[in-house]
C-alpha cells in the first residue's frame, strides 16, 4: 500500500513585495524563504519513497524519486537544489512512500540574511473540507500572514475562505477549480478584499468542483514582520475539542518571553472558555466567543514575571487554539493539542556545541506535557535516532504528574548528541520518538534554535503521534 503525506507549504524562493514605507533593515515579509522537508520513516521496513511538486493552482506533478529509508531514519531535502523545479518555485508537494511517514517543513532564509528564525510546520496524512485556521494578520502587530490551502482530493475542489474579524463583517474570497493536490496562496496583504488591516480567523470549506459534495483540503500559513526578522508557521486544523492542552506557558520569563493563545470558536453559537495555567493554579477568563470568531489570552493575565508551566483550555463548546512565545529572539506558533498519544515522533532534531556561537548550527529543546494520568518515574523514554535509523541513546524521565511538564534535549545522551544530526560528509539527519506506556496521553512541542547577535532566534512545531 502506498502512504501519501501532504505538505501544503512548499516554498522555493518566494518573493513578496512589502507594502508602505522602505524598511530601513531586512523584513521577514518581503524576504525569499527556500524549504526543507525533513522526514522519517517510522515503519517497520525499509520506505522506498518519491516526492510529487505541484506548482500554484497546476495539477501537473513533476516526480522526484528519493533514496530508500531504513526503519526510523531520517532524512531532509532541500528543495532549493532541486533543478527540475527551478527558482521562484511555489506550490506544494506530496511524499509518497510504502511505509508510514512523518515530515516537518523548515523555512529558511538565505545564509546572507539577518533572519535566522526558520518557520516550521508539519505536513498531513489527511485532509477535511472543513478546516479552521485561528488567526490571520494584515498590518496587525507588525505582521502579516500568508495561507496556503493544498487540495488533497482526487478531484478538483471549489473553495470558499470566510475571514472572520474581531468586529465588523466578514469578508468572503471564493477560488473554483483548484486541481488535485495543487495549492493556492492567500497573500492577505495582497489581496483587493481587505483594507488596511486585519485581525481575525479563517474558516476554509471546500466542496468538489462544480457539486455540494464535500472535499478534502488542507492548510498551513506563514506570519511574517512587516519591518522586523521574526517569522513562524503553522497548519490549519479540522480537529475541534473543548479541552485543549498547551505544553508551552510564559509570563515574561527570564524577563523576556511571554507566551499567548489565540481561541477560536468552532461552533454556531456563543461559547465561553477559561484558561488554567499549571503549575500557578492561575485562571484566566471566562471569556465569551460569537461563531467563528477569535480571542487572545496572554499568559501574563494573572500570572506574575518569571512563570514557566503549560496550560489547559476549558470550553462550554468545541474550540481551536493556537499558542505563541515571543519576546528575546522567541517567535513562535504551535496547534494546541486536543487529546494526547504514546507514541509520538520529531522528525527534526538537531544539537551542537561547536557551531552554536557561529550560528551554523541549530539546538532542539523537547517539551513534553502529560495530559493524562500520573507516570512514574522512568515511564516516558526519548529515543534518539541518527540519519541511519540507528539508536544513538535515549533519555529516561522522571515522573510526570498529570498536566505537568518535562524537558529533554541530545545533549543529556553524552558525547553522542555534542553534534547530534550533523555528520563529518556534511550530511544532515536526525530525529527522536518520545514514547510511554500504552495508553498513555503525552503532547511535545520541539523550539528549534538558533544563536543569532546574543539572541536566541526560536520556532516551535508539534510533535506527530504515530503508531
Amino acid at each position: 500500500m502506498k502512504n501519501k503525506l501532504l505538505c501544503a507549504l512548499v516554498v522555493v524562493m518566494m518573493v513578496v513585495t512589502v507594502f508602505g514605507a522602505s524598511p530601513v533593515k531586512a523584513a521577514a515579509y518581503g524576504t525569499s524563504f527556500t524549504t526543507s522537508i525533513t522526514y522519517q520513516n517510522v515503519g517497520a521496513s525499509t520506505a522506498t519513497v518519491s516526492l510529487e511538486f505541484y506548482a500554484e493552482a497546476n495539477g501537473t506533478p513533476i516526480i522526484i524519486s528519493r533514496p530508500d529509508l531504513a526503519p526510523m531514519a531520517g532524512t531532509s531535502i532541500y528543495v532549493g537544489a532541486l533543478g527540475q523545479l527551478g527558482a521562484g518555485f511555489k506550490g506544494s508537494a506530496v511524499l509518497i512512500s510504502n511505509q508510514p511517514l512523518v515530515a516537518t517543513l523548515v523555512q529558511s532564509a538565505p545564509v546572507t540574511s539577518p533572519i535566522k528564525i526558520r518557520p516550521l510546520s508539519n505536513g498531513f496524512t489527511g485532509g477535511s473540507n472543513y478546516v479552521l485556521v485561528p488567526t490571520a494578520l494584515l498590518n496587525t502587530f507588525g505582521s502579516n500572514t500568508i495561507i496556503s490551502v493544498q487540495n488533497v482530493d482526487s478531484n478538483s475542489v471549489d473553495l470558499q475562505l470566510r475571514f472572520v474579524p474581531l468586529s465588523g463583517s466578514d469578508i468572503i474570497v471564493e477560488v473554483e477549480n483548484l486541481p488535485a493536490f495543487a495549492t493556492k496562496y492567500f497573500d492577505i496583504a495582497q489581496m483587493a478584499e481587505f483594507g488596511d488591516s486585519f485581525n481575525g480567523s479563517v474558516q476554509i470549506y471546500a466542496t468538489k468542483s462544480g457539486s455540494s459534495d464535500p472535499g478534502s483540503i488542507v492548510a498551513s500559513a506563514m506570519e511574517l514582520n512587516i519591518e522586523g526578522d521574526n517569522a513562524s508557521a503553522y497548519e490549519g486544523t479540522n480537529e475541534f475539542a473543548t479541552t485543549i492542552y498547551m505544553p508551552s506557558a510564559m509570563c515574561l520569563y527570564q524577563n523576556q518571553q511571554t507566551s499567548s493563545y489565540a481561541v477560536q470558536n468552532t461552533t454556531d453559537h456563543d461559547i465561553t472558555f477559561s484558561v488554567s495555567f499549571r503549575p500557578s493554579g492561575v485562571t484566566a477568563g471566562p471569556f465569551t466567543l460569537t461563531p467563528g470568531t477569535k480571542q487572545s489570552v496572554n499568559g501574563c493575565d494573572g500570572n506574575t514575571p518569571g512563570f514557566i508551566g503549560s496550560a489547559v483550555i476549558e470550553a462550554s463548546g468545541d474550540i481551536v487554539a493556537m499558542g505563541k512565545v515571543y519576546g528575546g529572539g522567541l517567535y513562535t506558533a504551535f496547534l494546541g493539542f486536543t487529546n494526547g498519544s504514546s507514541k509520538i515522533s520529531l522528525p527534526y532534531v538537531r544539537w551542537t556545541n561547536s557551531h552554536w556561537y557561529d550560528s551554523v548550527r541549530q539546538r532542539a529543546y523537547i517539551a513534553i506535557q502529560n495530559v493524562g494520568a500520573d507516570l512514574p518515574a522512568g515511564a516516558v523514554t526519548v529515543n534518539y535516532y541518527d540519519k541511519d535509523g540507528n539508536l544513538v541513546g535515549s533519555d529516561s524521565l522522571g515522573a510526570i504528574a498529570s498536566g505537568a511538564k518535562v524537558n529533554s534535549n541530545p545533549s543529556v545522551i553524552g558525547a553522542d548528541g555534542a553534534e547530534f544530526g550533523y555528520y563529518d560528509d556534511g550530511t544532515y539527519g536526525g530525529s527522536a520518538v518520545v514514547e510511554g506506556p500504552e495508553g498513555s496521553e503525552l503532547a511535545v512541542v520541539v523550539r528549534i534554535s538558533t544563536y543569532s547577535n546574543s539572541l536566541i532566534a526560536s520556532e516551535d512545531y508539534t510533535g506527530i503521534p504515530i503508531q
